[in-house]
């Protein structure tokens, strides 16, 4: 890395990259530059790791296993074992929850990246011209910048929100003590996984979300077995249930107004209402940088309005807007290296996006819904196959839920979802079938081993050739070889 003098005195870093950020998408885009030989400066001005490891999937994961290891002692008893109502100990939780936040943290760590050779930066970074960007005291003029500042909670203007404690998931797993009722505002996936979770947990919670259903990106087919497993697991479901104020109860908590006048009075508030883009602070206007309310503007290229700078991950808006998950940053992160690094053409929306919700069951989806499907394809197959119908399911009892899959009527995969167990770890044949392009009868075509889960796939793709059966040349064909001897 080439290191010259600033006419103030301090030292200008000149290196291949300077990546903003350290949560997922600005880690990878190290990593992997550092393992080429790229000279790369890290800036974070918060915790390594970001949200993911901090504050998002990493501890909302740990907590829903600790709450389906309660589910699992109270259902022991179909399985013959002694079982009872489990005693939840929620100090012994939060320490579940931060010990699996440590063990992971070193390998996000401010040592490891600097033992990996590059410079890493504790503070905030701003830009203050097109090609500079000065952190603490230090002065960065990178061949290329690559700004993964993530995003953060936002907060609707629900009146009198601001006159109660609430929590968002930057807060709710520091809770070391069992709430006595829980409301979540929110019913997409943080609030339909936490709702739940500290419903297994022994907790009274509500779920309220305005719209007319849970989960409204999904195929509200799917969606529906979730909402029903949260209802029979005893989350108060409350959809199309608009808010008019939130106020302070007299005997401590809260009391949230509907517009029906009706008030649910609560102990803890949970607001799960989506995210937006991390963009103040950064200086964008002295760069050149375009932002709006979807983030910094990039093209399909990851390319913002300074060609020397990248946004990639939750940040990301304008045509690299997506959804923003986790491994969606660290896709951005691959394509980011082709371009910055090896001058590459890359382009975003190619490879299929899944998506999982990790409640019990989970739901994982890619590709279309089935409604999209019409509008854009108007033909269409729709294959099904119930997890009732599989035996390890059955061995296990987790017979809830199904594969529903979208294909042409020529067998080309357009989407796929998936309720039931293990949903998450079972949709990735249908994305490598996708992004290669296979048709469904490929995958009816695999040897699966019995039993396991995965014959949910073969069900489902077996059921697109069963017309096949039914072709009078093929009863003609089997007919006349019968006739053969």
């Amino acid at each position: 890395m080439v290191k010259l003098a600033d006419p103030k005195g301090g030292r200008v870093l000149q290196p291949d990259l300077c990546v903003i950020g350290a949560g997922s998408a600005g880690l990878s885009v190290a990593s992997i530059a550092a393992s080429l030989g790229a000279s790369v400066v890290l800036i974070e001005k918060n915790r390594m790791g970001g949200d993911c490891l901090n504050v998002g999937c990493v501890p909302s994961k740990a907590l829903i296993a600790a709450s389906l290891h309660a589910r699992s002692m109270r259902e022991a008893g179909s399985f013959g074992i002694g079982a009872g109502e489990p005693i939840v100990d929620f100090a012994k939780v939060h320490a579940h929850v931060k010990g699996t936040i440590g063990a992971i943290a070193p390998m996000d760590s401010t040592e490891r990246y600097r033992a990996m050779g590059m410079s890493v930066i504790e503070g905030q970074a701003r830009f203050t011209d097109g090609h500079t960007v000065v952190a603490e005291d230090q002065v960065i003029r990178a061949r290329r910048f690559v700004i993964a500042t993530g995003s953060r909670p936002a907060i609707p203007p629900i009146p009198g929100l601001e006159q109660v404690p609430y929590l968002t998931n930057e807060t709710i797993f520091d809770l070391t003590e069992k709430p006595a009722h829980l409301v979540v505002i929110g019913g997409g996936a943080v609030g339909v996984e936490i709702a739940q979770a500290y419903r297994l947990l022994g907790v009274q919670v509500t779920l309220l979300e305005a719209g007319e259903r849970l989960l409204a990106q999904e195929d509200p087919e799917m969606a529906h077995v979730v909402d029903q497993a949260l209802r029979f697991d005893g989350v108060a479901v409350r959809t199309g249930a608009s808010i008019d104020r939130i106020e302070p109860a007299k005997a401590g908590g809260f009391g949230v107004v509907l517009n029906s006048s009706e008030t649910i009075e609560g102990s803890h508030l949970l607001v799960a209402t989506g995210r937006k883009p991390v963009v103040d602070g950064l200086g964008l206007e002295a760069a050149g940088i375009a932002a709006d309310a979807s983030g910094i503007l990039a093209d399909n290229g990851l390319r913002t309005s300074n060609r020397r700078v990248y946004a990639i991950g939750d940040c990301a808006g304008g045509a690299a807007a997506g959804a923003r998950f986790t491994h969606v940053a660290n896709h951005h992160a691959g394509l980011v290296i082709r371009s910055a690094l090896f001058r590459l053409p890359v382009r975003v929306g190619r490879a299929p996006i899944p998506r999982v919700t990790y409640t019990a069951p989970e739901l994982a989806s890619v590709g279309l819904t089935e409604a999209r499907a019409r509008e854009e394809h108007g033909a269409i197959r729709i294959l099904r196959w119930a997890f009732a119908d599989n035996d390890r399911a059955r061995m296990e009892r987790q017979a809830e839920g199904h594969v529903k899959a979208v294909v042409t009527p020529r067998g080309r995969i357009l989407g796929c979802s998936i309720v039931g167990a293990h949903a998450g770890e079972l949709i990735m044949p249908w994305v490598l079938a996708m992004s290669r392009g296979l048709k469904v009868s490929h995958l009816a075509g695999l040897i699966y081993p019995y039993p396991t889960y995965s014959e949910v796939t073969k069900g489902a793709a077996v059921e697109f050739l069963k017309p096949s059966a039914q072709n009078p040349w093929v009863r003609r064909l089997v007919s006349l070889v019968r006739r053969l001897g």
